[in-house]
């Protein structure tokens, strides 16, 4: 992986010489600013957080008023990350997400100009992702995979900083396009967003109310070389053998489904890809940092697994008959493999 300036691979010290420790608390105090901001959804807070320190990408489903696109803005603030934000919409082209080549005027001379769009952004919002249609949605493609974009055959380099965020919505299908399996796969989480409860819902009033009047919290920021910093200790991070022969049996049980209980062979027709395990292995490493641990336990694949999985399994008609949710069948996986 590239290495940004002033920052040496294989090591957890940055040109600032912050010690590994202040960057570990520089991430909680990040969580902690967006906890004040985004209240009741301490769950959305933590997953982005993972996704974030694995340099992966998001889809957010939840209901209209769930704070999602607020979650993904305080991020960038608290990052101070340039955010780009894509409305997705029917008649939206691959070209305004990506960019295009323009002609332009240069001392008297027509030659063609790149003009990025807003996926050259640090973090990138594609609001209501599935109301585009599918040409659209795999403009993101690469960027989502080899943070790069190829434009008029040119490969441009995304940011080193560089994470789409998507939303969508899961009860108002009328006039959507379903997101392609491909590109689902290439979302590292999918975080379903819920209703705060009702004491959280009373701070959140009393909480906009102050910003109507000016008298919010401001904000603290963080440096993003916290974030690489981070990452490196987490790439380094070792699992051992049994940990990660239960990360590969339990997604080896969305393929086989059938080997781990008549359950899940009813309810499963088509199971996660490598890219699932990968993902298990990466966020597993993640969530142990967090927790302020050099080492991986089962609890951290299972802290993880829903969030990993969700969108990674196709169920069966059967399923979707009886109202069996991915979640239920994830909960039934957790049940039937056992750790090594």
């Amino acid at each position: 992986m590239a290495t940004a300036p002033g920052r040496r691979a294989g090591s957890f010290t940055l040109s600032s010489e912050v010690t590994a420790s202040e960057h570990y608390s520089a991430i909680h105090s990040m969580m902690g600013q967006m906890a004040k901001s985004v209240i009741g959804q301490e769950e959305v807070v933590r997953t982005l957080t993972l996704a974030l320190l694995c340099n992966g990408n998001v889809l957010l489903e939840g209901l209209p008023g769930t704070a999602k696109t607020r979650s993904i803005k305080t991020l960038s603030q608290v990052l101070q990350a340039k955010l780009g934000r894509i409305q997705f919409t029917p008649d939206l082209l691959p070209s305004d997400v990506t960019g295009n080549e323009i002609y332009q005027d240069n001392q008297g001379h027509s030659e063609l100009q790149f003009q990025p769009g807003p996926i050259f952004s640090e973090l990138v919002l594609a609001d209501e992702i599935n109301r585009a249609p599918a040409k659209v949605q795999s403009a993101l493609l690469e960027a989502m995979e080899e943070r790069q974009v190829t434009v008029a055959g040119k490969t441009y380099k995304l940011p080193e900083l560089f994470m789409v965020l998507a939303t969508q919505n899961p009860i108002e299908q009328e006039g959507t396009y379903p997101l392609p399996e491909a590109q689902m796969d290439r979302f590292l989480m999918k975080i379903s967003v819920d209703y705060p409860r009702a004491e959280a819902e009373l701070a959140i009033v009393r909480m906009l109310q102050a910003e109507e009047g000016h008298q919010g919290e401001k904000l603290e920021m963080i440096s993003q070389d916290n974030i690489f910093a981070a990452r490196t200790a987490i790439q380094q991070m070792q699992v051992s053998g049994p940990v990660e022969q239960y990360i590969i049996d339990l997604v080896m049980a969305t393929r086989q489904p059938a080997d781990f209980g008549d359950k899940l062979g009813h309810w499963i027709d088509t199971g996660s890809s490598p890219r699932a395990s990968i993902a298990l292995h990466r966020t597993s490493r993640a969530s142990a940092w967090l927790d302020g641990r050099d080492y991986v336990t089962p609890d951290d694949v299972r802290s993880v697994l829903h969030a990993i999985m969700r969108h990674r399994l196709i169920i069966t008609y059967d399923a979707l008959a009886d109202q069996v949710t991915p979640d239920a069948i994830i909960d039934e996986i957790i049940k039937q493999v056992a750790v090594g």
